[in-house]
């Protein structure tokens, strides 16, 4: 696959007012020809130290049979997505315009070169940290990281319970708003078995809703309520990152990066 990574590396290739040079980062040009777009590999003479350089070589890495130019303008920096388009495009290589008039390309785009983090969050009242990384992805916060994600997230109205832990979800009867009488069945965490024996004993069944504990691949991202959980390392045998349960977009950013980061130096 190649996929530029600073469209500043692409040049636009239609008109020719030095001659036949080309900016000096310039690698990559677009070019028209009479039945569509090409894509060209240029080389300059290294001996030259201007802004604009000649051309020594170039090469057609893509003809205008195999280039498509996506319609709509996009975000540029949102590198998964944009593998994800070019894969569906059905030609070997997709031009993208960006909202700033900027240009990338992919070529033979390949998804697999793309780290999978798993994101695991739970439901209702809102999958807040699912939400917020799928925000932060499109707008291309993670382009540079090289990743894409998969999510999973538990109904916990699904649990059969008698008592979850909060009325933010919208249940009937939660811990933190009604009595209890002993004997009742709890979707909850070990914060709420704390709340719960502090309260009224040790009469209780414990369905355990807290999303660390629905791990099951890696490298994964998830939230919990108690902060002295938090952090990047191994939890139930899988390497990933814990934020808290109010975590911010920057918290979550933060420990994406560190979490890739943390992977990729293993």
């Amino acid at each position: 696959m190649i996929f530029p990574r600073e469209y500043k590396e692409i040049g636009y290739a239609d008109t020719e007012p030095c001659g036949r040079c080309v900016y000096f980062l310039s690698q990559y040009l677009i070019h028209k020809t009479g039945t569509g777009h090409e894509i060209v590999r240029v080389t300059t003479d290294p001996a030259e130290q201007g802004l604009m350089r000649k051309v020594i070589a170039e090469e057609v890495i893509a003809s205008a049979d195999e280039v498509t130019w996506y319609p709509e303008q996009v975000n540029i920096a949102n590198r998964a997505r944009l593998i994800r388009l070019a894969t569906e495009s059905g030609r070997r290589c997709t031009i993208f315009s960006g909202h700033d008039e900027h240009v990338t390309f992919v070529l033979d785009p390949d998804p697999a070169t793309l780290l999978t983090v798993h994101v695991y969050d739970v439901n209702p009242p809102l999958p807040v940290l699912s939400d917020r990384v799928t925000e932060l992805e499109a707008i291309g916060l993670f382009g540079e990281l090289d990743i894409r994600f998969v999510h999973h997230v538990t109904d916990i109205s699904q649990t059969g319970a008698d008592v979850h832990p909060c009325r933010a979800a919208g249940f009937p009867r939660t811990l933190d708003a009604d009595p209890m009488v002993g004997g009742e069945t709890i979707a909850g965490c070990r914060a709420s078995s704390g709340i719960y024996q502090e309260c009224y004993g040790d009469d209780f069944t414990l369905i355990d809703i807290c999303p660390i504990g629905t791990v099951a691949e890696e490298p994964f991202i998830t939230r919990c309520c108690q902060k002295e959980r938090g952090g990047i390392g191994r939890y139930n045998g899988k390497f990933g990152a814990v934020v808290h349960w109010g975590a911010t977009p920057r918290d979550i950013l933060k420990a994406i990066d560190g979490l890739v980061t943390g992977w990729r130096a293993k």
